[in-house]
């Protein structure tokens, strides 16, 4: 027996071993994981150190935290919001509301329905598939986290559910904001465009349209603009836009970047401003007031005088050194913003007005060209230009590159025209928006692409073009030659002639760019569900109150609609080119943000948003005006 009792002994000591290895690595490592973690901090923490947070598992990866540090470069006097009163009244934007019989109300009440129907389709498919990721890809079902993973559809889709009607998704979407935690990311930087465009003005806006019920999103927009103003801390507060927020928490020393997009530096100015009117800090309309100077004193002194390149050095700030200026990707809303921040701030500062007229008549003179296009409709384009010389010997090119992004303009126009009391660009305005508008309505599926080319006939004083945009076959196949750029050999020498291209070379080449009379070139044939063109239209409407443009809207809409819906949402398109174009799996957020927020606007009712008493951010966002 006493073998036996031995191998009984050992299989005790064995067994309680092996229990205390269960516990310890098995059962303690269970309960731990499914412990509650301490949520994270409400408003940013201060300290010297990098707080690097992990979960309860010792073998787990480290999870950064960001928190903020002690100023380098502190302001020691904060410029503050204009309290002086506006020299005069800001003209209203909007005309009286149309009038509408039975019938038309019945239409445009079921095109509003349809846009509707459009918007909860896509965000149920949001919901079930992507839910706090930032997109989610509608072919496939996958989540995608271009944004800092912070649930960017979410986010820029608060204030549509609350323009829509839909209360009960809005309020179950405002619970899940407290679950964004906006100490950490898996990005390596964050883009502070962007992140402020959408959630800091996605926040915002869901605040200020809720009536303020919400206490949750302006402390969400508090944490995003805590987490941004740290890109500003650099020696002459410039931001740096793309932000390295690790080697920030590490102490790393910051510089503002030698090479940054125009747009990103100077497209801030609405949320930051914003927020301080909100919270009272000053700190945030500091920031972005100390970048509008900087623009101010270098609009006369760049390479066309009165704009601004397309990459600026922010580290000196120099804006001379680039030739290429356009107000398409990459400037865009930095011109959209001088005539919002002047509503913004009612009036109380004239500098946007005087950096929107310094500019504009430079942008009519060298930018926008009317069209050749089979209707002979008066029809503009904005453009491209490079600058070569010196002052005493200036050439300057331009391009007629259209793309997706510069259908804004005529948007622009059309709200600094009014506030500005500049009717003439009324009719710029219009024109530029039906040129947009034609683009859609000229490609085989009915939809613009990204970007195209167009055969220029004139400038924008119709004096300058006499009979030079009377369209005819022979003039857009003429433009469509003289695109065309052969291949250079290696010995073929910088003066040789181009050939010319004869007749038959010329059909071939329209079949291979498959483009319609009109257009010259088409290099970009996407569209990713984009709203600029939607943009302008909403926008002539609610300032002339003429319905043709609800007509152009639902034309627009109904394609888009058609073209883009999948099972799960909507998909951008590869080639508009195509009578049915290709879906690929992306839905940016800006699709429920932006583009359906205005084809809804345009068939909603005409005090909805309205745009005398609301501005529009560039992500479409309504922040409310100062009463006057």
């Amino acid at each position: 027996m006493a073998p036996m009792r031995r191998w009984r002994s050992l299989f005790l000591v064995v067994a309680v071993w092996l229990v205390g290895l269960w516990y310890f690595f098995g059962e303690r490592s269970a309960l731990t994981a499914n412990r509650p973690k301490p949520p994270p901090p409400t408003q940013p923490l201060t300290n010297d150190k990098p707080e690097a947070i992990n979960s309860d598992n010792p073998t787990s990866t480290l999870t950064v935290h960001w928190s903020k540090r002690p100023d380098r470069y502190p302001v020691s006097s904060l410029v503050s919001l204009p309290t002086n009163k506006p020299k005069a009244k800001i003209p209203s934007i909007q005309s009286p509301p149309p009038k509408e019989d039975a019938s038309s109300r019945q239409v445009r009440e079921a095109r509003l329905a349809a846009v509707k129907d459009s918007f909860v389709h896509s965000w149920n498919g949001y919901k079930k598939y992507a839910w706090l990721h930032d997109e989610v890809k509608p072919l496939t079902g996958q989540s995608h986290d271009p944004f800092g993973g912070w649930a960017a559809t979410l986010v820029d889709a608060l204030d549509s559910l609350w323009i829509m009607g839909l209360k009960d998704e809005f309020r179950k979407a405002v619970a899940a904001c407290e679950q964004i935690d906006f100490t950490t990311t898996e990005t390596a930087s964050v883009n502070v465009f962007e992140t402020t465009i959408r959630y800091l003005g996605g926040f915002l806006a869901a605040y200020e349209l809720s009536e303020k019920q919400y206490p949750t999103l302006l402390k969400k927009a508090v944490e995003v603009g805590e987490l941004l103003m740290c890109a500003f801390d650099t020696p002459n507060r410039m931001p740096i836009a793309r932000w390295s927020w690790k080697e920030y928490t590490e102490g790393v020393g910051q510089t503002a970047p030698q090479q940054v997009l125009v747009s990103e530096i100077g497209s801030l100015s609405l949320e930051f401003t914003k927020l301080s009117q909100l919270t009272g800090d000053m700190k945030y309309y500091d920031a972005v007031q100390r970048v509008s100077d900087a623009f101010e004193k270098s609009q006369d002194t760049t390479r066309l005088p009165g704009m601004w390149p397309v990459v600026v050095n922010a580290l000196k700030p120099a804006f001379d050194s680039d030739n290429f200026f356009t107000l398409g990707g990459m400037s865009d809303s930095l011109y959209e913003y001088f005539p919002k921040q002047y509503l913004l701030l009612g009036g109380a500062l004239e500098q946007p007005r005087l950096l929107y007229e310094g500019f504009v008549d430079v942008a009519k003179r060298n930018l926008f060209r009317r069209t050749l296009n089979p209707e002979n409709i008066p029809l503009l384009m904005s453009g491209d230009v490079r600058v070569f010389g010196t002052d005493e010997d200036t050439e300057i090119q331009f391009n007629a590159r259209g793309q997706h992004l510069t259908c804004f303009t005529g948007g622009m126009l059309g709200i600094a025209g009014r506030i500005f009391s500049r009717p003439a660009d009324l009719k710029v305005a219009e024109q530029l928006t039906n040129g947009c508008v034609w683009a859609y309505n000229s490609t085989a599926s009915g939809i613009a692409p990204e970007i195209y080319h167009l055969a220029p006939c004139g400038g924008v004083d119709d004096s300058q073009t006499g009979d030079k945009c009377a369209y005819s076959d022979a003039k857009w196949r003429e433009a469509v030659r003289e695109s065309w750029k052969p291949p250079k050999e290696p010995s073929t020498p910088e003066d040789e002639p181009q050939k010319a291209l004869d007749a038959q070379e010329v059909d071939l080449l329209i079949r291979q760019r498959r483009v319609s009379p009109g257009f010259v070139d088409v290099p970009d044939r996407r569209y990713i569900l984009r709203p600029e063109a939607i943009e302008s239209v909403f926008i002539m409407y609610r300032i002339t109150g003429d319905p043709g443009w609800m007509e152009k809207a639902w034309q627009m809409f109904s394609v888009v609609e058609k073209a883009s819906r999948t099972a799960i949402a909507a998909a951008a398109l590869e080639d508009v080119t195509k009578e049915h174009p290709e879906q690929v799996d992306s839905m940016e957020s800006f699709w429920l943000a932006e583009t359906l927020k205005y084809f809804y606007l345009v068939f909603a009712s005409w005090d909805t948003v309205d745009l005398d008493k609301w501005v529009l951010n560039t992500e479409a966002h309504p922040l409310r005006r100062p009463d006057m």
